[in-house]
């Protein structure tokens, strides 16, 4: 089996002119379905919750275990992609994700289909940076490689509210479960396209930054469970005081302090202390970090309240998202033409202010 699929990797097509279109639609759908995979499934959530028996506060994690593994393990999926090949490491976080996939479509219980999405995330966190990387080394610097990278941003951009839509489609017209099912066969079949359209890669030297990966993602899962246990309760209960609240806490600011020490010890760190002293790129991490947290928010909770609240359906759950998807792709298109222009820093001002400028004007 290894010398079979060597083989299959070293006889890989090297892409020219004729195959990189065919080589973006491979690397789109799988950024597609990582990103769409964080939302598809909320307006499921209602039917999840009622097939399974989750409780309210324990919903929240059918999303949070894909997010939390597909955050936590981005840095460690794209050192391994160096390490041990980008296409072999696409190919198999692909088949890793279409697997999880299949048995979370399949769960019988709570735990099950949150052990499931974690294993997602992980696929998810391997397959994300690979497909970067495979741009860079797949298109030539200029227009081909913008023209990809814009492609890819709009997919990343628009993934989540196509994936609302998605989900509305399938709850309303199979089941909840197809939600997670129809990641399967699209998975399979981008894997095996990669073994034909993308170029192989040799492997780079260096180890992998297991300590900083496995209390960076702890750390952070800590201090996610933390937070959302300290909700206040619909009676006006706060919970800030409760011993898992404050041990969850602690047990977070402990882990990242661990995960900080050992990045800036490590000669193989996963995030080097040096990226953060520069100024541009500090600012852009936490800028996406905002941007991040208010658009999946918005996502959960507005799907929720459509549905609960206003007795949406699925369907019209999903369809009630289609303005957000228009302007994000507009918006990602007329963002990609704009930068070689004016510079970054006037649209993410402008950006910024209409973002909340939006938030604030909603009702509450």
């Amino acid at each position: 089996m290894a010398t079979t699929y060597s083989a299959i990797g070293e006889a890989g097509t090297r892409t020219d002119g004729r195959h990189r279109g065919l080589a973006l639609l491979v690397i789109a759908t799988a950024q597609l379905m990582v990103v769409l995979d964080a939302t598809i499934v909320n307006v499921a959530l209602p039917h999840i919750q009622a097939a399974l028996g989750f409780s309210g506060s324990s919903l929240e994690w059918v999303i949070n275990a894909y997010a939390l593994a597909l955050g936590g393990l981005l840095l460690l999926g794209g050192r391994a992609g160096d390490l041990l090949g980008r296409r072999r490491m696409f190919v198999a976080g692909l088949l890793l994700f279409s697997a999880a996939s299949l048995a979370g479509g399949l769960a019988t219980s709570p735990a099950w289909l949150l052990a499931a999405r974690a294993v997602q995330g992980a696929g998810g966190a391997i397959v994300a940076p690979t497909a970067l990387a495979l741009i860079v080394t797949t298109f030539p610097e200029g227009p081909p490689r913008n023209r990809a990278m814009g492609v890819y941003a709009a997919m990343s951009a628009a993934g989540g509210a196509v994936g609302l839509l998605a989900g509305g489609l399938l709850v309303t017209y199979a089941s909840w479960r197809w939600v997670l099912f129809v990641n399967v066969p699209i998975g399979i079949a981008v894997a095996l396209g990669a073994l034909v359209v993308l170029p192989g890669a040799a492997r780079r030297p260096g180890r992998l930054d297991l300590p900083g990966a496995i209390t960076g993602t702890l750390g952070v899962a800590a201090l996610v469970y933390g937070l959302s246990s300290a909700a206040t309760s619909p009676d006006g209960t706060s919970h800030w005081g409760d011993a898992k609240v404050v041990t969850a806490l602690a047990a977070g600011a402990i882990l990242l302090a661990t995960f900080a020490l050992v990045e800036a010890r490590s000669r193989d760190a996963l995030l080097p202390v040096r990226l953060l002293r520069q100024r541009d790129r500090l600012g852009a991490n936490l800028i996406m970090l905002a941007v991040g947290t208010a658009v999946f928010g918005v996502f959960f909770f507005i799907t929720l309240f459509v549905q609960d609240i206003w007795g949406y359906s699925a369907l019209r759950a999903g369809v009630a998202f289609l303005p957000l998807t228009a302007v994000l792709l507009a918006a990602s298109g007329a963002a990609a033409a704009l930068v070689p222009r004016i510079g970054a820093r006037p649209l993410l001002l402008a950006g910024g202010a209409a973002s909340a400028g939006a938030c604030t004007g909603c009702p509450g």
